[in-house]
């Protein structure tokens, strides 16, 4: 998300250490790691919230099952692309043996 590194985390630490002072700093950072743990667990809820409105459980398992219903037909085609190959095979070799009989 953010391309920050490790010297660039340092220099804002010292920054910060510089600007609030070794005194309050600590409790600084712990207020600041609260309210981000506050803001994603807000972000969470308002997901799950939306997802649960919207029913994207349901709309998953449609598709799903859609998916599965072309898969199956797909396989359908396939069987009786392949039956109706086999059963024409099978009556030219009735046919040319009739054929072979009379001749």
């Amino acid at each position: 998300m953010f391309d920050i590194g490790f010297s660039e985390l340092l220099l804002i630490a010292l920054v910060a250490l510089l600007v609030m002072g070794p005194e309050r700093l600590p409790e600084t950072v712990r207020s600041i790691a609260l309210w981000i743990g506050r803001l994603k667990q807000m972000l969470a809820n308002a997901r799950k919230d939306l997802e649960q409105e919207v029913g994207m459980d349901d709309i998953r398992h449609q598709l799903h099952n859609e998916k599965i219903m072309r898969d199956l037909n797909d396989s359908k085609e396939s069987v009786a692309d392949t039956l109706k190959v086999a059963a024409k095979k099978s009556l030219r070799k009735k046919y040319f043996r009739a054929a072979r009989r009379k001749a």
